[in-house]
């Protein structure tokens, strides 16, 4: 039996990697599922299993998982193709006859009414037709969504956003790949949902008042209108597809949808979330 973990290379994928392994999962109890052995070359040198596990192509799936592995399903990062790529996952899974399907969704599940949720919601309709023990990672968002390009934001002295005095309930990657370690390696997590979000949820004006008390200049939060903001985010080459989830997000935040506040994800990971302050250092250190 091994711990298996899709899209291992990935942002998110190497951090739970790196979790297990702090956890202390011995390296050859872990497969680091990629779409090429080569992207995972440093995983391997670690002395982690490497599967080929590409998503665009089933063949590969069915040999990635083996009967009574644990694995984690790290959603796919296009949405409108995830649920082919997903399905085919998921048929591997219980054609191989895994103990545990985990699958990181989003914050709300079958709740949530955002767009960016389609795809999430349906992929656990169909985990949960499969009949495989699952555990749902609904995950809010990363931090660092909004920490890791800066350069536009520190450039026009804002931040732009059309989320009103809406709060949302982030935290760091590193947060979210320690609770999918936890339900990993731990006992009691099947058949179970997890809504994961950070400790403290946050206004885009709060953001903006951390940045200037950490830059020490003036940064000013921009409420802007959901159709201004959709055409400056394709002014700046966004596909207006991705450009209009972007927008309905915000929305989602302004209603409130996006602020979590269950405490899963801090009792998951025995520890407090990671403050926005200090993901807003980290980036700036960067």
């Amino acid at each position: 039996m091994s711990i298996v973990v899709t899209g291992a290379t990935g942002h998110l994928g190497r951090l739970v990697v790196e979790s297990l392994l702090t956890a202390g999962v011995p390296a050859d109890g872990i497969a680091a599922g990629a779409r090429n052995e080569e992207k995972a070359a440093g995983l391997a040198a670690r002395g982690v299993e490497v599967r080929v596990a590409d998503y665009d192509r089933p063949e590969t799936l069915a040999e990635a998982f083996r009967a009574g592995d644990r694995v984690l399903l790290i959603s796919a990062s296009d949405p409108g193709r995830r649920i082919p790529q997903h399905s085919a996952v998921i048929d591997a899974a219980r054609a191989a006859g895994v103990a545990q399907l985990a699958y990181t969704g989003v914050l709300g599940g079958p709740e949530a009414d955002f767009d960016l949720a389609t795809d999430h919601k349906e992929t656990e309709r169909l985990i949960l037709g499969s009949g495989l023990p699952f555990t749902f990672l609904r995950n809010g968002f990363y931090t660092e969504v909004y920490t890791e390009n800066l350069a536009p934001v520190l450039e026009h002295g804002a931040v732009v956003a059309n989320a009103g005095e809406g709060r949302i309930g982030t935290a760091a990657r590193a947060d979210y790949a320690a609770a999918a370690a936890a339900v990993l390696t731990g006992e009691g997590h099947l058949n179970t949902a997890y809504e994961l979000s950070g400790d403290t949820a946050w206004s885009f004006a709060e953001y903006a008042a951390e940045l200037s008390r950490q830059t020490g200049r003036t940064i000013r939060y921009d409420n802007v209108p959901g159709e201004v903001r959709l055409g400056i985010l394709t002014g700046v080459g966004l596909p207006e597809a991705l450009a209009a989830i972007l927008v309905d997000v915000d929305h989602a935040v302004e209603r409130g949808r996006l602020a979590g506040g269950t405490g899963d994800l801090a009792r998951l990971i025995g520890r407090p979330t990671t403050p926005l302050a200090e993901s807003v250092a980290e980036a700036l250190k960067a």
